[in-house]
């Protein structure tokens, strides 16, 4: 691929700054790719295979010294005892910017990190592409069913491949593969069965005891695969936003996916048309809007918080994101047709917390904007531009 991923321009800011820099994200969102392309000053090194691996656990010293400086070791998760290693030289060397480890196992590598390399390295995620880099490659569609159906995933668009062989392949290939190394799942129809049921629950609150009995598993069980979905960034969970408003607020996490086009093809909605139709059509629009505003704070490094509200007697607002000690509160609704009824959420939490919100916004499906007397009127087009 030859285009720059928007992530470049905050890994070269970093590589001044940390010894290591460490870039994780889901498999297939194009990690390999983007190294190769955009860091050819170093050597790249797959630990993924064999030789390469077992060179480096045998002989990390001779493994090391032979690969000099300005290595990019990929998916550094599986060989874990090289990270003591790299901490004694780059305390030794000095150098910053020496090393670029990548992983998608993000619990190896994250927990590898944490025992050896504290303080050492810059994290950088890099999910599957964002709007800004569809639009940049002409690939953003002005219908947003298009893109949300057909999924974010670099091979779709680079290969061509159609979205159902990609993520039948991918279901197959890299999240049964994943996830078997990190659990031990014996029924891989009932696992698949449970990735299922995640996906047409998609925005709603996470009840985990009502999961594991419609897919006829133990609650700890439910709790250990929805671990190993985040961890593999399959699915994540958006947090509820506490306060002083009202004590009586949810306390459950609501649950997502990394990319709407897997959870299309989970749930069998094969193209646009039906995205419009289905009866998952508000929740796939607040999955798709969402991710955006992930991806574009993992993509550009902004530092955001994120989170939903809700409270007991039904008043929420969907999405809440945060770079400064102010709120930005955002509704998303899958029409174009905007309402007053539609700011009530937001005005609810405005008047209880009026010096803590900074803007007031709904998303919708349609490409106009407005500055409304209630809050602006946002196409999913513009999102943090």
């Amino acid at each position: 691929m030859g285009r720059i991923r928007t992530i470049k321009k905050a890994m070269d800011i970093y590589l001044s700054k940390y010894p290591i820099l460490v870039l994780t994200g889901p498999r297939q969102s194009g990690k390999t790719t983007f190294l190769k392309n955009e860091f050819t000053n170093y050597t790249y090194i797959n630990l993924e295979n064999l030789d390469n691996r077992t060179y480096a656990l045998n002989d990390p010293n001779g493994f090391l010294a032979e690969h000099g400086n300005f290595v990019i070791f990929d998916e550094a998760q599986r060989a874990p005892e090289l990270f003591s290693y790299l901490q004694t030289k780059v305390d030794n060397d000095k150098i910053m910017g020496q090393y670029i480890l990548s992983g998608s196992q993000n619990f190896h590598l994250m927990r590898n990190i944490s025992q050896s390399l504290a303080g050492r390295v810059a994290m950088f995620k890099l999910l599957p592409f964002d709007n800004l880099e569809m639009e940049h490659a002409d690939w953003l569609n002005d219908d947003y069913a298009v893109n949300l159906q057909r999924g974010f995933y670099p091979a779709i668009y680079d290969r061509d491949i159609p979205s159902k062989v990609f993520y039948s392949n991918y279901v197959q290939t890299y999240v049964e593969r994943d996830l078997t190394e990190l659990i031990q799942v014996k029924n891989l129809k009932l696992f698949r069965n449970f990735i299922t049921l995640c996906a047409a629950r998609v925005g709603q609150l996470l009840n985990l005891n009502s999961l594991a009995n419609e897919c006829g598993i133990s609650q700890p069980t439910a709790k250990a695969w929805i671990s190993v979905l985040e961890t593999s960034y399959i699915l994540y969970q958006l947090q509820p936003f506490h306060s002083n408003i009202n004590k009586r607020m949810t306390k459950n996490s609501k649950l997502y996916f990394y990319d709407t086009g897997l959870v299309c093809f989970l749930l069998k909605i094969n193209d646009a048309a039906s995205v419009k139709t289905s009866a998952y059509k508000g929740s796939l629009f607040e999955n798709f809007i969402i991710n955006e505003y992930i991806k574009q704070q993992y993509h550009q490094h902004l530092l955001l918080d994120f989170w939903f509200w809700r409270d007991a007697v039904g008043h929420e607002v969907d999405f809440i994101w945060q770079d400064t000690e102010k709120l930005n509160l955002v509704e998303i609704k899958a029409s174009e047709t905007i309402i007053p009824e539609m700011f009530k959420g937001l005005s609810y939490m405005k008047k209880f917390m009026p010096d803590l919100i900074e803007s007031k916004t709904i998303v919708h499906t349609g490409l106009f904007n407005q500055n409304r007397t209630a809050g602006e009127v946002l196409s999913w087009k513009k999102i943090l531009r």
